[in-house]
């Protein structure tokens, strides 16, 4: 019985050159996903994912995601899918909803195509929140998009 260090191990793997990424991104709370949307780009040039590799499509809200992600997915044209929008909490339970079932089939798309997707989709109390967040979390999906494409050609 061998010890711990004797496991392989697949470590993170930050290179995004070559890889194909598609970014869907909400129109509603435009600002704090334009934040979501620069953050990102920035991250993935700085990552290595050339600009030309990189398809950025616009829907009009978070329960609009799932469907076009899936369409992205199966064309086969992608490594990995970035999610973009900002679910702000209003006065009615309307907030829950939107952010529920648009998680849930941002999953469902990634379980039945096998596709990454990295969800950048904030869901905050205030639109102050949502700035605060927009920076670190566009960054952090870059980041889990290309360390997942890279981590599932490797599987």
């Amino acid at each position: 019985m061998g010890n711990a260090s004797d496991i392989s191990e697949l470590d993170p793997v930050y290179q995004g050159r070559g890889l194909r990424i598609g970014i869907v991104m909400s129109r509603f709370n435009k600002d704090i996903c334009e934040g979501l949307l620069s953050a990102c780009e920035t991250e993935l040039a700085r990552l290595g994912v050339a600009k030309e590799d990189v398809l950025l499509v616009d829907v009009p809200g978070a329960l609009e995601h799932p469907l076009v992600l899936q369409k992205m997915a199966l064309s086969g044209k992608y490594d990995a899918l970035i999610a973009i929008g900002a679910v702000v909490r209003g006065d009615t339970y309307h907030f829950e909803v939107v952010s529920n079932e648009s998680s849930r089939g941002i999953l469902d798309v990634q379980l039945e195509t096998g596709v990454p997707i990295a969800n950048a989709i904030l869901t905050v109390d205030t639109e102050e929140q949502g700035h605060k967040r927009m920076h670190e979390k566009g960054r952090d999906a870059s980041r889990v998009a290309v360390e997942m494409a890279n981590l599932l050609k490797r599987l």
